[in-house]
């Protein structure tokens, strides 16, 4: 079976493993990213009408501010961060399919300012009319250079799994600082844009279906094969 090398920052590098694993896949990890809070100043919560919420990681990281906030409704990217919400004691509005701006359009009216927590690297929103957005980076993203082991690892063929742009991008850009040949690799990508951020030449290239990780495991299945 051809192993699968998952990438992704801690804690959800081992989620994934262990998932895959759980499915006979032959999964490794090799987290290629640390994240660190950083010190952030909180809006006044009586100023916020709900939050949004593009990664766990913006929950994780946000420290106690993340408190004053408590029964706000927020906005998130997806389940695993709908459920980050829930822990941390905010409502959920709504859970979106692929990206912030899909949410977007179903801004509720009376939502007017809207407090976005997010990492250093993040996507430009375009908001309804009408709505208002703070910004506040509340964690770092830093990438590690691939290690010599993974790099012996993917001397042969292999499936990667890219939960995002910038990862994708790191990968792509790792792999020709190593002399790693792309032809022996398949890359199975959660999203049409992660999969853009990889470049060409691979051996395959393929999005999983929803934009979630037990869409892109079912996708690595199929590819170990």
């Amino acid at each position: 079976m051809k192993p699968l090398l998952v990438i992704r920052p801690q804690p959800g590098c081992d989620a994934t493993v262990n998932a895959a694993q759980a499915l006979g896949l032959d999964a490794q990890g090799f987290p290629m990213f640390a994240i660190e809070p950083i010190n952030w100043s909180s809006p006044l919560p009586e100023s916020i009408d709900a939050l949004l919420l593009g990664s766990a990681n913006a929950l994780r990281h946000a420290g106690h501010q993340l408190e004053r906030y408590r029964g706000k409704p927020a906005y998130v990217v997806g389940e695993a961060t709908a459920q980050a919400a829930r822990d941390a004691g905010l409502s959920i509005a709504a859970t979106g399919q692929g990206g912030l701006q899909s949410l977007m359009p179903g801004i509720d009216p009376g939502h007017r300012t809207l407090l976005r927590l997010a990492g250093q690297n993040r996507v430009t929103l375009d908001l309804p009319k009408g709505h208002a957005m703070i910004e506040r980076v509340v964690y770092a993203s830093t990438a590690l250079p691939m290690d010599d082991a993974m790099a012996a690892m993917l001397r042969e063929p292999a499936l990667i799994l890219l939960h995002s742009a910038e990862a994708a991008h790191h990968f792509a850009h790792e792999c020709e600082r190593q002399g790693v040949d792309r032809a022996l690799l398949d890359l199975a990508a959660l999203a049409p844009r992660i999969a853009q951020g990889a470049g060409s030449g691979w051996k395959s290239l393929s999005i999983a279906d929803a934009p979630n990780d037990q869409a892109l495991l079912a996708l690595a299945r199929q590819l170990c094969q």
